[in-house]
């Protein structure tokens, strides 16, 4: 018989039975019951005493450890047996835990108990956000430049970090008039941003540093470094003259050249020949040249014949030719001079997009003002009347059917004009017109613009759909399941 209450039970070293026994030993005594867990809410990471923060998904191994280790030196006295989680809401900013213990308790007789412990999840900016938040803590900063009007190669570079992913460790990004800065809590960071660079895009860098801090005690050092990054300014469709001892070295090419695609190097294509060439940036520093116009300064002409070249004889030491142009001879008039006769002749390299009728932008030399020193040097026989660069469609009708769409940084923008706004647009074209460009392109598919059927078409590049990604938004399902995100 129990000692206590005179139940009969099977013997054990404590004669009581299991009421009884509980009534007079607590096993739980000294643990507590409650606790705080502290949350950040922008990096979604909890706090590991003393400083450590890490990632940790709702009813996570990771985050039962966490909540253990709160309460590790009141469970030395106990024996735990199993431990997990209790469902709470996930915005409750409540984890309970059940854990079950033994101990030995009276005469031998070991004594095992459930109960739970409830913490509350306290919001606290992490270090790291208080930088990100502070926009003025940074260690580095790096400063990409490039001293053109127009910023083609910019929105091709920042579809490049943002497929690689590299935005992710910048405190800060402001975009100014003539190029980016990214802001860095370390120097590792902003350098390897500068090594992205130096890969992506022609380019030449330099560094420097300041010091901010001495502690002449424990002799360490605080820097700020600023890493000032130099892209070359030539963008894609710009004519160049090259200088005479470079066009010699690229085989014999013409000293006037239109750059068809700006990559880790310059592709140039020579619009007589159809020879092409690529210039990597420390070339380019050796051999400096200039874009002879602006993309403003682009004329449209209506191309009245052309003939399609298709023996060209090769010069002595002439490089390699490129297969997807075609050489042709045109006669175009410009469109603002339709009520005259006056025609100009031409070789272009768009003989395979271009027939008569066709509307076509290009830059006319014959009648500019041309300020270059190699240009100015050439022989005037040698510089052609017009330069065609690219076959003009409606634009406004482009962009209606245009069901794909690109994503952005998000960056401290100064206000923003319609120019820019039409450049972006030149810059989704050359997308659609160039499939080599568009390879290192994340495209995502437009759910907006229904898919329009190509009888219509009229004749302008697109997009095949098996190019595009899905834009894909994963909701978490808010059951406290394996990888759910805390919400707040």
């Amino acid at each position: 018989l129990c000692c206590q209450c005179g139940v009969p039970i099977p013997p054990n070293p404590a004669n009581m039975c299991v009421g009884c026994l509980r009534a007079q030993v607590d096993i739980t005594e000294g643990i507590p019951k409650q606790g705080t867990v502290h949350f950040c809410k922008q990096c979604e990471r909890y706090l590991q005493p003393p400083g450590t923060w890490i990632q940790c998904a709702l009813e996570s191994r990771e985050l039962l450890a966490l909540c253990l280790k709160k309460i590790k030196a009141s469970l030395s006295k106990v024996r735990l047996i199993d431990a997990g989680f209790i469902w709470t809401e996930p915005h409750s900013k409540r984890l309970k835990l059940k854990l079950t213990v033994q101990k030995e308790v009276i005469n031998g007789a070991v004594l095992q108990q459930v109960f739970v412990v409830e913490y509350i999840v306290q919001s606290q900016m992490c270090e790291d956000c208080h930088r990100i938040e502070a926009k003025d803590f940074w260690k580095a900063v790096v400063q990409v430049r490039q001293k053109t009007v127009h910023k083609k190669t910019f929105f091709y570079l920042e579809q490049l970090i943002l497929k690689h992913r590299l935005h992710q460790n910048t405190l800060r990004i402001k975009e100014i008039h003539d190029g980016l800065d990214f802001y860095y809590s370390s120097k590792q960071h902003a350098q390897k941003m500068v090594d992205f660079l130096q890969c992506t895009v022609p380019s030449r860098s330099k560094s420097s540093q300041r010091l901010i801090s001495h502690d002449i005690h424990s002799n360490v050092y605080n820097y700020k470094s600023t890493f000032s990054v130099e892209i070359v300014p030539i963008c894609k469709d710009n004519v160049v003259c090259l200088s005479p001892k470079l066009a010699q070295s690229l085989g014999n090419m013409s000293q006037i050249c239109v750059c068809i695609r700006v990559t880790s190097t310059i592709h140039l294509i020579d619009p007589r020949t159809l020879q092409i060439a690529e210039i990597d940036g420390s070339t380019y520093w050796r051999h400096p040249f200039n874009s002879l116009f602006h993309p403003k300064q682009l004329e449209e002409f209506i191309i009245m014949d052309i003939n399609r070249v298709h023996e060209k004889k090769k010069g002595a030491g002439a490089g390699a030719r490129s297969n997807k142009h075609t050489l042709a001879e045109a006669w175009v008039r410009k469109t603002s001079e339709l009520d005259t006769d006056h025609q100009y002749f031409c070789c272009t390299h768009l003989g395979h997009i271009l027939n008569p009728g066709d509307l076509v932008l290009g830059f006319d030399l014959a009648n500019c003002n041309l300020n270059d020193e190699f240009a100015n040097k050439m022989n005037p026989q040698h510089i052609p009347d017009v330069v065609l660069i690219k076959k003009s469609y409606d634009r406004s009708r482009r962009q209606r059917r245009r069901n794909w769409k690109l994503k952005e940084l998000e960056r401290d923008r100064e206000a923003t004009d319609t120019d820019d706004e039409r450049q972006y647009q030149d810059f989704l074209e050359d997308l659609e017109e160039d499939e080599t460009i568009r390879k290192n392109v994340n495209i995502y598919r437009n759910a907006d613009i229904p898919v329009e059927s190509d009888t219509d078409d009229d004749g302008a590049p697109r997009i095949s759909l098996a190019e595009m990604l899905e834009d894909l938004h994963i909701s978490q399902d808010a059951t406290g399941g394996e990888g759910a995100e805390m919400l707040t």
